[in-house]
């Protein structure tokens, strides 16, 4: 029930994309549109110790959640615990009788890969340590454009960052959500879901999300 996973922030998913499909990973969910509520406590107090508790819908649905992080080498590690749920809307009743609270919608296009880290490397020492597959999201959210990288070691996620040139020193631990709160802070949204129709004109620089394009270099003023 751990998520080890690495996220990104690119310019250009496109190329990702491509190189991936080069590389040989297998397709394993073509692009579908997520929709994700955050719940939380009356006082906050879920968001207040880094904790999630999510419902998402996409092609089934599903409730998440996720303890406070930590962050090794660019990579960030939680406990995870995830379950499908019958009926979207009953398990939103059911969190709201609770007395759970939405927190806010966020919504997503992702394409998600597979790929097997160790046909990747080219020492043979290394290769029989069994790197193991990862998967790689290719999420595209209202004010950017993202790639995760999930998998269940450390190095496993540093050889397809490599390979996808990646910089490791640009990763981020920040969920989307909060990104979407440094947005709103930084151009004054009135609204308080990321959704695709509240940013139809709307355009968000990097830097006003605080992250840079890990798939551009330094001398691209990235």
């Amino acid at each position: 029930m751990q998520e080890i996973e690495a996220k990104f922030y690119v310019k250009d998913l496109k190329r990702i994309k491509t190189q991936l499909e080069g590389l040989g990973a297998e397709l394993i969910q073509a692009r579908v549109l997520e929709t994700n509520i955050r719940f939380d406590l009356p006082d906050r107090g879920l968001s207040s110790e880094s904790r999630v508790l999510r419902l998402r819908q996409d092609t089934e649905a599903r409730l998440t959640y996720k303890s406070a992080g930590t962050k090794e080498q660019g990579v960030s590690n939680r406990t995870e615990i995830e379950f499908v749920v019958e009926d979207f809307e009953r398990a939103k009743n059911f969190l709201e009788a609770l007395g759970y609270r939405k927190l806010l919608q966020y919504d997503k296009y992702r394409t998600t890969y597979i790929l097997d880290s160790t046909s990747l490397l080219v020492n043979p020492q290394q290769q029989a340590v069994g790197l193991q597959s990862c998967h790689i999201m290719l999420d595209e959210l209202p004010y950017g454009n993202f790639v995760e990288i999930e998998g269940e070691t450390i190095d496993a996620i540093h050889t397809i960052a490599h390979t996808l040139k990646l910089n490791l020193n640009r990763s981020i631990t920040a969920s989307y959500s909060n990104l979407f709160e440094k947005a709103r802070q930084a151009l004054g949204f009135t609204f308080t879901d990321l959704t695709f129709a509240n940013f139809e004109d709307i355009r968000v620089l990097p830097e006003q999300l605080t992250v840079r394009p890990a798939d551009q270099a330094d001398s691209q003023n990235a």
